[in-house]
This record gives C-alpha cells, sequence and structure tokens, in this order.
C-alpha cells in the first residue's frame, strides 16, 4: 500500500488529494498543513478570480478545466454546493503600442476554446460609458468562463471532499526531507517521522524551503500582493474585472469594490512572513490610476485593506509541476505566480494522474515541467495582474 504525503493544504495540494482519492489510489493520502486555520494561506487571501486571457497557451487550458469544475461542483460535491461564482468576465486594457500583443493573444486564446472578444476605443467607449479610453488602444472582454467567486468556500468543498474519499489532512510544519530507499521520510515539527512512498511539495509561498530539504532548488518566492475594500459612486452591477494599461484593477465586490496593482516581479522583495498591507500604494499609485480611467472613483473611499502571498516562479511566472528528474517519487506542485487557485484543479488532478497512471492523461502539462528550470529555458507568462 502506498502512501502518499502532500506538504500544503491549500487549493492545490487539498485538489491533489481529491483526485487522487477520486482515481482510486491504493493506499494512504496524508496531507500535512502547517497553517489549518488557513489565516495566512494564498488561497483564502486571494482576489479567487478565473481568467482564460492568458499569454500561454497551456494556462488558458487550464483555466477551461478549472471553469469546467467550478460548474461541476454541485454534481460533486452535492446540490447545496456554492461559492458564490460570479461571471463577470475581465476586460483586459492595452495601450496602443501593445494592441498588436494583445491582438496576438487574443487569437491564441480563442484557437485554445476561450470566448474572448477584442474591441478598438469606440467600440470600448459604447459598451463601457464610465470608462475613459484615452490612452487605451484596445481592450479584450471575456463573453464567458471568467469572473471571481469565494476561495475559502471552495477550499472547503475540495477538501471536505477529499477527505470524504480517504484522505487525510493533519496540521503539522514539516522541518525536514530525507530521501530513503524507495521514498522519503518526512520530520515534522512535533518530532514526527513520517515514511512517504510519494511527496508533493504544494508549499505555495514556501515551496522552495521545502524543496531545500530534498536537496532541490526551486525558484519560487514569497512576494506580498495588497489588496484594497473601496466604497465609490458608481454602480458596480453587470461591471467586469478591468485591468488598466497601468497594472491597476478593480472589480465588483458586495456593494463596493475589491482593488490592487499587478505585481513587478522585477523589482518587488522577496515577502518573508510579512503580511502587512501596503497602504502607500493607494494613494502613491492606485487611487490616480483608477481615477484616470474611471472618473467616477475619483471619489472613492477606502475602506479596509489585506495582503497576502504569492508564489512567484522568478524563472517565467508560471507553474513548476510534476516528477522530479532524477529524485523517483518526488512532485512539484508550485509557482503558480498568482494564478494558483483556478489552476489549482488542473494542476491537482494532473499530479494525482501522475501518481496514479504515471503520465498526463487528461492534459498535457509537460512543457510546465522541471527540466526547463534545470535548463533555464523559460516558458514566460506576461499575465500577472
Amino acid at each position: 500500500m502506498e502512501r502518499v504525503v502532500i506538504v500544503g493544504g491549500g487549493i492545490v495540494g487539498a485538489c491533489t488529494a481529491y483526485f487522487l482519492a477520486l482515481l482510486g489510489h491504493r493506499g494512504e493520502i496524508i496531507v500535512l498543513e502547517r497553517d489549518p486555520s488557513y489565516r495566512f494561506a494564498s488561497t483564502t487571501l486571494s482576489a479567487a478570480s478565473i481568467r482564460t486571457q492568458f499569454t500561454a497557451a497551456v494556462n488558458v487550458r487550464m483555466s477551461l478545466f478549472g471553469i469546467a469544475f467550478l460548474r461541476s461542483l454541485p454534481e460533486r460535491f452535492g446540490t447545496e454546493a456554492d461559492i458564490g461564482f460570479h461571471e463577470g468576465g475581465y476586460l483586459v486594457l492595452a495601450a496602443p503600442e501593445q494592441a498588436g500583443n494583445l491582438a496576438r493573444c487574443q487569437r491564441m486564446q480563442v484557437a485554445e476554446g476561450a470566448d474572448v472578444a477584442l474591441l478598438d476605443p469606440p467600440a470600448l467607449a459604447a459598451r463601457f460609458p464610465w470608462l475613459e479610453v484615452a490612452g487605451v488602444g484596445a481592450g479584450c472582454i471575456g463573453n464567458r468562463n471568467e469572473g471571481w467567486f469565494d476561495a475559502h468556500a471552495l477550499l472547503t468543498l475540495v477538501r471536505r471532499g477529499a477527505i470524504a474519499l480517504g484522505a487525510r489532512f493533519q496540521a503539522a510544519e514539516v522541518v525536514g526531507i530525507e530521501p530513503a530507499a524507495e521514498g522519503f521520510t518526512v520530520a515534522t515539527a512535533a518530532g514526527e517521522r513520517l515514511f512517504a512512498d510519494r511527496l508533493v511539495n504544494a508549499a505555495g509561498p514556501w515551496a522552495a524551503h521545502v524543496a531545500a530539504m530534498a536537496g532541490i532548488a526551486l525558484p519560487v518566492e514569497a512576494r506580498k500582493r495588497t489588496g484594497f475594500v473601496l466604497r465609490a459612486p458608481l454602480a458596480g452591477a453587470g461591471m467586469p474585472l478591468v485591468l488598466d494599461v497601468s497594472g491597476a484593477w478593480i472589480r465588483p465586490e458586495g456593494e463596493g469594490f475589491i482593488a490592487g496593482i499587478a505585481p513587478d516581479p522585477e523589482r518587488d522583495p522577496p515577502a518573508g512572513e510579512d503580511f502587512a498591507p501596503d497602504v502607500d500604494l493607494m494613494e502613491d499609485k492606485l487611487w490616480p490610476a483608477l481615477a484616470a480611467r474611471i472618473p467616477a472613483l475619483e471619489r472613492l473611499r477606502m475602506v479596509r485593506a489585506w495582503a497576502g502571498h504569492y508564489e512567484m516562479c522568478t524563472l517565467d511566472h508560471n507553474a513548476i509541476l510534476g516528477p522530479h528528474p532524477g529524485l523517483p517519487g518526488y512532485f512539484h506542485a508550485n509557482g503558480f505566480s498568482g494564478h494558483g487557485v483556478q489552476h489549482g484543479p488542473a494542476a491537482g488532478r494532473a499530479i494525482a494522474e501522475w501518481i496514479r497512471h504515471g503520465r498526463y492523461v487528461s492534459l498535457d502539462l509537460s512543457p510546465l515541467g522541471y527540466a526547463r528550470v534545470a535548463a533555464a529555458h523559460p516558458l514566460p507568462e506576461d499575465a500577472i495582474y
């Protein structure tokens, strides 16, 4: 009987456990999570959105599975399964000099099965009268399969589903990993030593720390992202998530809005354990950018701010998935760079298929393997928000 130990119980780890159990794994499935309250989890602190507008085709495919998974929740977990999914769409704006790139990406996304439309400035102004289109060369809007939801509710459903199928979630902090004969010995802070035939690193922003215990160099760092809850004299009904050319973004949430600004992977420092919101971003960058693009936001009011962590892949802003070459039984599920919640279902299914069948069955995610890291051959994802 084969024991699989998954380090990290956020959405990626929980989906891996769920799909592994669903595929009929013969043996134990143990998920170790150092923060069982999920107070500091990237999953629960995320903006919890899903989109098909990526620059790497493999990410479009993962998103399409992700949306199919969200739509299947009542069938999988009961008719009362509800994560508050709102299919509001993304409106991605490009400066004139980037309009050609946006158009090329839109064609690729459509070829992969996405339903996204390219709009010129007059069409944008007609469809979104509250939008200032000066300085915009083009926009791309998701007609279907894009929106936002309650990430904690999704995690709760998947976690319960995995447990119902036999997986075990355990509060534990991993402090050591030793390759052993045909597996690994995993040491916890409480002094427990667990043998694992297969080990999955789904530790999110702390993935590089876990990988280093096994002697693996992983280009993944925690990067802090601050989100803001706002009120403004603007009707949010029917409004998509708007991503401005400046990197500022905003979407409706409840009676107001949430907003933030895209990360700068070249300048943002590693976050460590810092979860203090960078409230100065509001005055310095976010408010001016939002008010210039949506004039009604000149009179916005900040209600509160929060901060969470991206697990940023510093090589190319893409996930690192699959078996580690040269270390049998060790699997990566790391480096999602801000799209882990939406790609957690596809990643979890993929890792489960590898463990169960020794290959990808449903969706070939081999382009995201560790081989590109070892070769320093990036697969860039430019749509990081």
